[in-house]
């Protein structure tokens, strides 16, 4: 259903859905909000310890919390309906639609090359733990954005493309760990809203709101060298030398 809508249809949902997030952070004083924060906080505590009894509790009750949290929200119930109606419209319009075959002409298609699905390294999840693998992997590059969880990347495991690896990571709470060769060259761009951040030597105990941008000498002109894109909301970065 979704690929049937234009880009535009879903920006201007997303735009309302915002709109009416600020409406109700300032004349409800974000009161759903904070509980699905709280609920989110503490389904994290009882996730990392789910291996024990109170972790397993913790986890089941402050879900349930945070899903109802959510649908309090004024924007998330705007969503829900919008999405509702957009199905009922597509299927509608589906029931309408004659389908029917275009025929191809010999020549008539212009081939646009050879292309090859890559796995990557890491998937988009919300409430997992990850990292490389411990024995050899062939590199490619990270994009991902997730929730919950701590991520730990091994360069020292791989081969890094004669020219520049990124590393791009958008995650809400928990922590990054980065492993560099020495003889590989990096440009780290951090951001945090709370957390800390320990950098080739440099430490940073306390973020608030903060972007750091830290590069080697040799950055510009040797390879291989990774650029390192992160962005948390809460937690913790650590790149180091091993």
């Amino acid at each position: 259903m979704l690929k049937r809508f234009r880009t535009d249809t879903f920006n201007w949902i997303l735009i309302i859905g915002l709109i009416l997030l600020i409406f109700e952070i300032i004349f409800f004083h974000g009161g759903a909000l904070f509980q699905v924060f709280f609920s989110a906080l503490f389904l994290y505590i009882g996730w990392k310890n789910f291996y024990k009894l109170w972790g397993k509790i913790l986890f089941w009750i402050f879900l349930i919390s945070f899903i109802f949290s959510l649908f309090n929200i004024l924007a998330v119930r705007f969503l829900i309906v919008t999405v509702l109606v957009l199905w009922i419209l597509d299927y509608a319009k589906k029931k309408k639609e004659d389908e029917f075959i275009t025929p191809t002409l010999p020549g008539e298609e212009v081939k646009q090359g050879t292309i090859i699905q890559m796995e990557p390294l890491f998937d988009h999840t919300l409430f997992e733990d990850q990292k490389t693998e411990e024995t050899a992997y062939g590199w490619r590059d990270i994009n991902i954005h997730s929730v919950f969880g701590d991520k730990i990347i091994d360069l020292t495991n791989t081969v890094l493309p004669n020219d520049t690896a990124v590393i791009s990571m958008r995650h809400f709470m928990g922590n990054i760990e980065i492993y560099v060769p020495y003889e590989v060259e990096v440009s780290i761009h951090h951001s945090s809203v709370f957390g800390r951040a320990h950098i080739l030597g440099e430490h940073h105990w306390k973020l608030m709101n903060k972007s750091l941008f830290y590069q080697t000498e040799n950055y510009g002109r040797s390879f291989p060298r990774v650029k390192i894109i992160t962005s948390i909301f809460s937690g913790d970065i650590e790149v180091k030398r091993i």
